[in-house]
């Protein structure tokens, strides 16, 4: 600040003013101060403004799943893609962290809160029983629920997506296609989609009188999609459709297949619920759930900047996801 008042000929307090938008100075004295800021290459110090209640420019992402499942999954990074976009715009950085579990994921909020180190938080693997929407009330931290919580919650904006309706409408195709011994090998238990999931296939099995029809949790890994899909395979009633919560554990699933002497989609049919270009690199091509994750992620950023700028929490649902068919689906063998 000496600098530039030493520079552009006036006082550290209109200096000040002027950088901070306040009123004042005059505008001619306002435009001068940033034309020698930009020169000098000035820029604020967001560690100062934050303990000045001004702000952080930064939000909070904390993602509790091991390095090793996260490293392969496409979808988070088109999600995080997704939200980098809108926050470029507004000039806001993303403070990014991974953890083991939940309770770890908690302790990061109360140490970025204490130290002011974000403005608000993205929350992402929304549980079913959630300690998470309490401690951000209790924090006063601005939040969006990315995939939407179990139950509306009054202050926190959710972006959700339809995993019942995308569930509804795998099965009712693999029905028409005559499959009825279905398998959905799916992701982690805890999480709230997970169970949506579930749920949807165990009603839509009850609808159809399907009696052959199960969901089996793993890790999201292609090692455990493998191991699942190898397990039902070599069952008494093995299933003549699989359908995977993930790319990664679907593309596994088409190479055990095969490697046990079975054809896809001859012997069994299978579904990927993310689509991704892994999803075309294998053979067949596999049939795939697909939805615009960048997007989602874009739309989650801007709920998220709405509540920063002093916008009310909402919940909006993005578009229901649509079936892509490629080769590795067909009619169930009679």
């Amino acid at each position: 600040m000496k600098d530039i008042a030493r520079r552009a000929g006036v006082s550290e307090s209109a200096v000040s003013f002027a950088l901070n938008d306040r009123p004042g100075v005059s505008d001619i004295t306002r435009d001068r101060v940033r034309r020698v800021a930009e020169q000098l290459g000035w820029r604020p110090n967001t560690a100062a403004r934050a303990l000045s209640g001004e702000g952080a420019a930064t939000v909070g992402l904390v993602v509790a799943r091991p390095a090793t499942t996260l490293g392969v999954d496409s979808f988070f990074l088109q999600l995080i893609s997704g939200i980098q976009e809108v926050l470029a715009t507004r000039q806001l950085g993303l403070l990014f962290q991974m953890v083991e579990d939940v309770e770890a994921e908690c302790a990061v909020y109360r140490r970025w809160w204490a130290e002011h180190r974000v403005d608000g938080i993205l929350v992402v693997d929304p549980r079913t029983d959630d300690p998470r929407p309490a401690l951000l009330d209790e924090l006063g931290l601005p939040g969006v629920v990315i995939g939407g919580l179990p139950d509306q919650h009054p202050h926190l904006s959710q972006v959700r997506a339809d995993d019942t309706g995308a569930m509804a409408a795998v099965v009712g195709r693999l029905y028409e296609l005559g499959h009825r011994r279905i398998v959905h090998i799916a992701g982690l238990s805890s999480l709230a989609h997970t169970d949506r999931r579930i749920r949807s296939l165990h009603a839509e099995a009850e609808r159809r009188a399907l009696a052959e029809v199960r969901s089996v949790t793993t890790d999201y890994s292609d090692t455990e999609g493998a191991a699942v899909t190898r397990r039902v395979l070599a069952s008494d009633t093995p299933p003549t459709a699989l359908i995977y919560d993930n790319d990664v554990m679907a593309a596994a699933g088409a190479t055990v297949t095969s490697g046990l002497g079975l054809t896809v989609p001859g012997d069994v049919s299978i579904v990927s619920w993310e689509d991704s270009v892994l999803c075309r690199m294998v053979h067949p091509w596999l049939t795939a759930l697909s939805r615009d994750t960048i997007a989602f992620g874009r739309l989650a950023a801007q709920e998220l900047t709405a509540l920063l700028d002093g916008g009310p929490a909402r919940a909006v649902q993005v578009p229901l996801p649509r079936l892509i068919e490629r080769e590795s689906t067909a009619r169930a063998a009679s």
